[in-house]
């Protein structure tokens, strides 16, 4: 195989971010359609992106079939039917996060790809962002002793699409803005979920509430692992001052920090506010880098026929914390995984 054919499917923000990285960063990929149920949309992206092939529809890209593998980056719900019918059709998937809005969609796509033999990678980038990962390779070369504490920050500047404020269609806020979050605490921990509590309030969007009685817009999740270990996330979106996405390993015998809200690359200076540092604006300016870096590893994964480093599992097990954690702000109560 020399260049690997994809089709991206889904052109909104996500969409475009991996549309332009396959375009111009990932010289082993070529991207050959752009599909988004909007035609218009389709249309515009595959003009900026010079690609000469769009679709309305997966299955009528699918029909079409001059390609290896599909980048799916629709909404949440929408995951599961895309992804089984390309399996279906032999065609690896990268799927971003969250893999599923219910555990039975999550288990259908890992099954159709092991049926089909293809290769299923799940979009969580901070697994590829390199502080993470020279943060990930210093602690498993015990620098800090055994892990014992892990926090992470998740918080975004903007709202989600509103399809992802329900727990019923998108499977709520902490799916589509926390995801990365539980999934980094379980890769750190090396080890699953045991226990999960959550205290969740709608402090800054009251209109919402009318509309979606089970909306939060502030979470704080408390997680024991199976072997001990402590996690938490503190989750807020919209928090206006951007994008912010940090975490922190406490050890026996030190502690780990990853991440950063400020932007160093801007900085600026006046006589009334002295020196300033702006704040990364949204998740496309912090993980730059890491998202190239995940699509790089998909193409390397189907040119190689190696495993991926992150797999239908992986966004299987996010996908279960997340929904025990729903399960616990219903309940104010801890919900004791496996559900």
């Amino acid at each position: 195989m020399d260049r690997v054919k994809i089709c991206l499917v889904g052109a909104g923000r996500v969409g475009r971010v991996h549309g332009s990285n396959l375009r111009n960063s990932i010289h082993e990929a070529n991207l050959v359609a752009v599909v988004d149920k909007n035609r218009e949309v389709a249309e515009k992206l595959s003009k900026e992106l010079n690609v000469s092939k769009c679709f309305d529809s997966h299955e009528r890209a699918l029909d079409w079939g001059e390609f290896d593998a599909v980048v799916i980056t629709t909404p949440t719900f929408t995951h599961a039917s895309i992804a089984v019918d390309a399996a279906t059709s032999g065609k690896h998937i990268f799927c971003e996060k969250p893999i599923a809005t219910s555990l039975p969609e999550a288990d259908e796509m890992i099954r159709a790809a092991k049926k089909a033999h293809i290769k299923l990678q799940i979009g969580f980038m901070r697994r590829f962002d390199r502080g993470f990962l020279k943060a990930k390779k210093r602690i498993e070369e015990g620098i800090i002793g055994k892990p014992l504490l892990i926090k992470s920050t998740g918080r975004g500047p903007g709202l989600p699409p509103e399809w992802a404020w329900s727990t019923q269609k998108g499977a709520g806020m902490l799916a589509e803005v926390a995801s990365h979050d539980f999934d980094a605490l379980r890769w750190f921990a090396e080890s699953e979920f045991k226990r999960i509590y959550v205290m969740a309030k709608n402090y800054k969007c009251p209109e919402i509430k009318e509309r979606y009685p089970d909306f939060y817009d502030t979470a704080i999740v408390v997680a024991e692992f199976r072997e001990g270990k402590i996690g938490t996330i503190d989750m807020g979106c919209p928090v206006e001052y951007g994008y912010d996405a940090r975490m922190e390993v406490l050890g026996e015998k030190g502690v780990i920090f990853m991440g950063d809200i400020e932007d160093q690359q801007a900085r600026f200076c006046t006589e009334k506010s002295g020196v300033v540092t702006l704040a990364f604006p949204s998740w496309r300016d912090r993980f730059k880098d890491a998202y190239i870096e995940e699509i790089r590893h998909f193409v390397d994964i189907i040119k190689k026929n190696i495993p991926p480093s992150v797999t239908g599992e992986d966004g299987k097990k996010a996908l279960e914390a997340v929904i025990a954690a729903n399960k616990s702000i219903q309940v104010s109560q801890p919900v004791d995984l496996p559900l």
